[in-house]
Formats: C-alpha cells, structure tokens, sequence
C-alpha cells in the first residue's frame, strides 16, 4: 500500500532549531525581548494596523480578550456552534452565556441574519469564527452590530493571513484571536496571539495576561499566567517568514483538488475573500463517516471531521435551538489534506481516491 497522507503536518525545520537553541543559550526564557519582537512582527506581516499580544494559547486570547472587552457575568455573546469548543469555552468562562447562532451554507460562517435573530436585551457582542481559514461575512455582521449597538471580536483561529475585500482578518473586531497550534498554518509550538484594535484592550489584555499587572508586585486587577514563553515566540518568529510561502502552496493545493474532484462539494471562496485553507472541506452528502473510513483503510488518506457535534450539543452547554445548517455540515463535512508538505502525486492520490468513492457512493 501507498506510505500515509496526514490530514496535517507541522513543519518545523534547521532554523527553528537555531532559534529555540539561541533562546536556551540566552539564559532568557520567560516572556521577554522574543516575545516583544514577535508581537511586532506578528502585526506587521499581517498588515493589521494594531497592537498584538503574544499568549500561551488561543483559548487563552479568546478568554483575556473577552475579559479586556468587560464581558461580565450575565451577558450574552453570539457565537456560531459549528466550530471548536473554545470559542464558546471562552465566554463561558467569563461567566457569560454563548448564544449559539446558526451558519450560512456557503462559507460555514456566521448567519448575519441568524445573529440578528437571536439578539436578546442581554446580548453584548457577536464573535464570528473565520472557520477553516475562509474570512466570515464582517460586512453584514458588522451592519448588524452596529444597529444594536454590539460589540465585534474575532475567533481567527484558522484564518491567518486571510482576508475581506482588502481588509486582513484581525483587524475588524475590537480584539481577533489567531492560534500558534501545531496543526495552524503557522505555530509556535503552543501559543496564541491577540491583536487590540485600541490602547485600552491591548492595557488589559497584557494585564490578564500577566497576573493584573504591568509593573511587578503592582497588581490592577485580578489576572492570570497567560504568558507565552521566549522559547515559543522564537518559533513563531522563525514561522512568519514561512507562512506566505506555505499558504500559497495551500492555495495551489486547494486549486489541483477543486479543479479536478467529482461528486463532492468543494469548499466555496466568496467574493472578494482570501481563503487561506486551514482546511479544505467538501461535503459528502451520503455516509460521510464510511467515506472516511474508507479513504483511510483501502487508500491510506487522513481526513479530518471537524465539527461532528456541534457547540450546543456538548455536554457543557446541552441548548434546545434549531440550527438546520449547522446540522447539515456536522453530518457531511470532510477536511481533506491540503497542507504544504503534499507532492503533486499526494494530490493526484487524493483526488482518485475520492472520485472513485464518489463514483461507488452515488
């Protein structure tokens, strides 16, 4: 049988070892000089205009910006439920309630129109997630924020490097939250990054990160260890001179495979969006756990199911709301490999194993 194709695979080469072994030779490997520089490159690489703050995860930034933006007990925050369990997570552990809103069909983000419907008087803002690296529809939802006075913040976990009709995810809510995982299109080993649309978010932001406080012993409020190490910021400052070159490749990789599939559905790129292919997911309108399992066990090809249940359906959360589309996709979506390190046979190999699955399945 063919060698395995990985749904995903970190790249991590010479020069990242160089860096994490300077930064050990350093005798610095707390958060210092590597993680200020990594926060300054981070934002301008990206083009977002604003401060970013470098953390020990993505949960972490969703949770210290949703913190920042004062979202307290007793609020609301309008999430989508077809994505990771931190997004919602993170409101809940402000002790806010996420109101689980439903997805549109093309582009597996946020509804504006299902955000508007469910706005309640105790709903404070809306945090679209720019699922699978494609840019959710910030336009309307920031239309919609506007007419009742909501807040914006960003779950762009995926989405580095994407972009809206010119302006680059990150830099259209009042906080955006981009994950350094692993498996991300870029890493830092473990990590997170937040980026501050205004000086006061980016204060409270590296306040609660840092045990509520700028200066030692001078606490301001009550914060938590949210640091992200020098050790992990000389990764990802290594990976931010990578990251162009690989979305490309995942461009070009989602193109072969767009081009050339049958009987699936491939993933839709909406008009004057980037799509930076986090993930390249179709729909498999029939048996979707069989067709994976078998891409698996007769030709050797990861796939990925993200999500197969939903937000609301989690233990923690257990909510009685219809979300048909949200329904829809965790029956049928499939991540394929899309990744940088895939060779145009791993590509070919893909594509006739999924056609002929096509094909046995209709």
């Amino acid at each position: 049988m063919n060698d395995f194709i990985p749904p995903a695979k970190p790249i991590i080469g010479d020069e990242e070892r160089a860096a994490v072994d300077r930064v050990m030779r350093s005798g610095m490997l707390a958060q210092g000089p590597e993680v200020k520089a990594f926060e300054e490159e981070f934002a301008e690489h990206f083009g977002l205009g604003r401060a970013c703050v470098a953390v020990n995860s993505g949960t972490s930034g969703l949770h210290l910006g949703l913190l920042a933006a004062g979202v307290k007990p007793g609020d609301e925050v309008i999430v989508p439920s077809f994505t990771f369990a931190a997004t919602a997570n993170s409101v809940a552990l402000t002790g806010a309630t996420p109101v689980f809103a439903d997805i549109s069909a093309d582009d597996f983000c946020l509804d504006p129109g299902a955000v508007e419907a469910a706005i309640t008087d105790k709903t404070v803002a809306i945090m679209p997630v720019h699922l699978y690296g494609h840019p959710a529809k910030m336009e309307e939802l920031l239309q919609v924020a506007r007419k009742h006075d909501l807040k914006v913040f960003e779950d762009a976990a995926q989405a580095h490097g994407a972009s809206l009709n010119g302006t680059p995810v990150g830099a259209f809510g009042q906080f955006a939250m981009f994950s350094l995982y692993p498996t991300k299109n870029m890493t830092s080993g473990e990590g997170g990054m937040v980026s501050a649309a205004d000086p006061e978010t980016e204060r409270l932001l590296r306040l609660y990160r840092n045990q509520g406080m700028q200066q030692q012993y001078h606490n301001e409020v009550v914060g938590l260890n949210n640091r992200m190490t020098d050790i992990h910021a000389a990764i990802g400052r290594v990976q931010l001179t990578k990251v162009d070159g690989w979305t490309k490749q995942r461009q070009e990789n989602a193109a072969h495979l767009s081009t050339r599939l049958e009987g699936v559905t491939p993933p839709p790129v909406a008009n004057g969006a980037v799509h930076v292919y986090h993930q390249y997911t179709i729909r498999v309108p029939h048996d979707r756990d069989g067709f994976a399992k078998a891409l698996r066990e007769e030709h050797n090809i990861g796939s990925g199911m993200f999500y197969p249940v939903p937000n609301h359906q989690l233990k923690p959360f257990q909510v009685d709301v219809d979300l048909p589309e949200t329904a829809k996709a965790a029956a049928e979506c499939l991540s394929l490999p899309v990744h940088p390190s895939l060779s145009e046979a791993d590509l070919d190999r893909i594509v006739s194993a999924v056609n002929s699955l096509a094909k046995a399945g209709a």
